[in-house]
């Protein structure tokens, strides 16, 4: 990697920290100098502008999280195991969350839904992603004949992104655990009552 490579790594992991802190519009390219140490000058000289440091930012972000989502799932050995995964990678969403200042996607999504489309739109291919792996391991479960036949994949992959996120925010929003731990033994149940055979 050259230096340049090093530079341009370096101000898109301290401006992802920034921005799913302060959001994109409470984080100036003032703010970012001051987080990295680099003049404007220095910024433009790896980026255009703003909005491409935020779009690589939330690349950045969203690679760390599904890293480490990807790295719990695999642990999993049967589909109920890489489901909760996903929660328990955000057990400690009030205090230790897997990337700082939350969850990239629902940061970003709150932040750009009406205010910047191209923010949006990187959002909405994060979540589409992330519901794709989600129904692939329903569907899994379902061939495996660890879950129902009659489970919905799709509908399934929409609650378990809505209590995840639901439960980040709502534990972030309490500074406690407590909302993510309820949503936990919720969705556990869930499973265990409707879709496991």
């Amino acid at each position: 990697m050259t230096k340049g490579e090093q530079t341009r790594r370096f101000i898109i992991k301290q401006s992802a920290e920034l921005f799913n802190q302060h959001g994109y519009a409470g984080s100036s390219l003032s703010d970012i100098t001051l987080a990295t140490g680099i003049k404007k000058g220095g910024l433009y000289r790896h980026f255009a502008s703003k909005d491409e440091i935020a779009v690589e930012a939330f690349n950045y972000a969203c690679q760390i999280v599904g890293g480490k989502i990807e790295e719990a799932v695999q642990k999993g050995e049967t589909s109920y195991d890489k489901l909760m995964a996903y929660f328990r990678v955000y057990e400690h969403a009030a205090e230790s969350p897997p990337f700082i200042g939350g969850c990239p996607l629902l940061n970003t999504a709150v932040e750009s839904d009406d205010s910047h489309p191209l923010l949006r739109s990187k959002a909405q291919e994060s979540s589409g992603r992330t519901l794709d792996g989600i129904r692939e391991i329903v569907e899994q479960g379902r061939a495996s004949g660890e879950f129902r036949a009659d489970v919905n994949a799709e509908a399934l992959a929409m609650l378990t992104l809505s209590l995840l996120e639901g439960g980040i925010m709502l534990s972030r929003l309490e500074g406690s655990n407590r909302p993510m731990q309820l949503n936990i033994e919720s969705y556990s149940s869930y499973l265990k009552q409707f879709c496991l055979k």
